[in-house]
């Protein structure tokens, strides 16, 4: 019956729309890269300089720019073509599988950006506090003091290499809990207490790292709990729904305002060099206290993380309600025209759990 339902027309359609959808946000991201820190023209100044888009080109593009131009598009279009043919070579999955592979990837990236933010939240606490006691003096040179006074030095030779271990730490660990992160939150809002009215000290990093954990809390933690329905829902008609009309209201919610609001996000914050999001994280834009933690570039980077696992997230979303309206699993054996299951058609395994709990009722 599984694979009846898993070459349904439908269901290859939706599998295909999500895995695309996913893949084309991927690709944006690299593509911003690639164009605001690489330099390359992208697809998209290719095919103005080359009137597509009924543009005039304000400046033409070098012989070499067309051509990197060139290699970005046809690789943008191969990587898409060949994501579809994955869907296809892969067809016998079925939505709850298809929806399930998208929910890991989308916690893998969440991990990475939880162990990123704890990793450099701890490290640039550390070194702007011994910055202004003066503890670095006894332990590096003054020349290298300067630098790391330096935004791009620090982010450069101290967050990025912490950012790149965080992919290692979130294959290593893999079951992570945002109580933690919520529990450091906490520890540092009281840590500042007592030493504001016990020591009659404070410091600008200090309120720098309430407010770094405080918006990845919030922001990295919104996919884990849409999976898990922990979102508040403000429509009353919902909870009166059906399975079936439930399912219906979450696919259109998450095709006609989910997802469109997270591109919205990325398209406005990375559409271009000076744009909310681009800006702060090509200048390393920091805080204007001179002693404080040097991370407020990376607070706007938790807005792309925010739109990129949501939007994977959404994608998963989709298929596990449209698993409810082609492959439910709610029915019984009769409705499913399914004969029912005996002890003989069970692997050795099971028969021996169905012997045990026919025993126990």
């Amino acid at each position: 019956m599984t694979d009846n339902l898993s070459i349904h027309p439908v269901s290859t359609f939706s599998k295909t729309l999500a895995y695309l959808m996913v893949c084309s946000v991927l690709l944006y991201i690299f593509n911003n890269y690639l164009v605001y820190w690489q330099g390359l023209p992208g697809p998209y100044n290719l095919l103005v300089h080359l009137g597509w888009l009924g543009e005039a080109s304000s400046a033409a593009l070098a012989d070499e720019k067309i051509n990197h131009g060139w290699m970005q598009l046809v690789g943008y279009i191969i990587v898409l073509f060949f994501t579809a043919v994955y869907v296809i070579k892969t067809n016998s999955l079925s939505l709850r599988q298809a929806s399930e592979r998208l929910q890991i990837l989308a916690a893998y990236l969440v991990r990475v950006a939880f162990w990123a933010v704890m990793l450099i939240g701890f490290v640039d606490m550390l070194i702007s506090f011994m910055r202004i006691e003066k503890f670095l003096e006894f332990w590096i040179s003054n020349e290298l003091i300067v630098q790391l006074g330096r935004p791009s030095f620090r982010g450069i030779y101290v967050h990025y290499p912490l950012l790149i271990s965080s992919f290692v730490f979130a294959l290593i660990f893999r079951k992570i809990s945002f109580s933690w992160l919520a529990l450091m939150v906490v520890l540092s809002e009281f840590q500042i207490v007592l030493t504001r009215f016990v020591f009659s000290y404070e410091q600008a990093f200090q309120g720098d790292l309430v407010r770094f954990w405080y918006a990845a809390l919030f922001l990295f933690a919104s996919a884990y709990t849409l999976i898990n329905e922990g979102h508040v829902r403000v429509d009353v008609l919902y909870a009166g729904f059906s399975r079936v009309k439930k399912a219906t209201a979450n696919i259109v919610g998450s095709l006609f305002l989910g997802i469109p609001l997270c591109w919205v996000i990325l398209m406005h914050g990375l559409g271009g060099k000076g744009n909310s999001i681009n800006s702060p994280l090509l200048s390393f834009e920091i805080s204007q206290s001179g002693y404080g933690m040097y991370v407020k570039y990376l607070m706007a980077g938790f807005l792309v993380v925010f739109a990129v696992t949501m939007i994977i997230q959404f994608s998963s979303y989709f298929l596990r309600n449209m698993a409810e309206l082609i492959e439910p699993e709610n029915k019984s054996p009769d409705e499913a025209g399914i004969p029912p299951l005996t002890d003989a058609a069970l692997p050795e395994g099971m028969r021996k759990n169905s012997a045990t709990q026919k025993r126990e009722s």
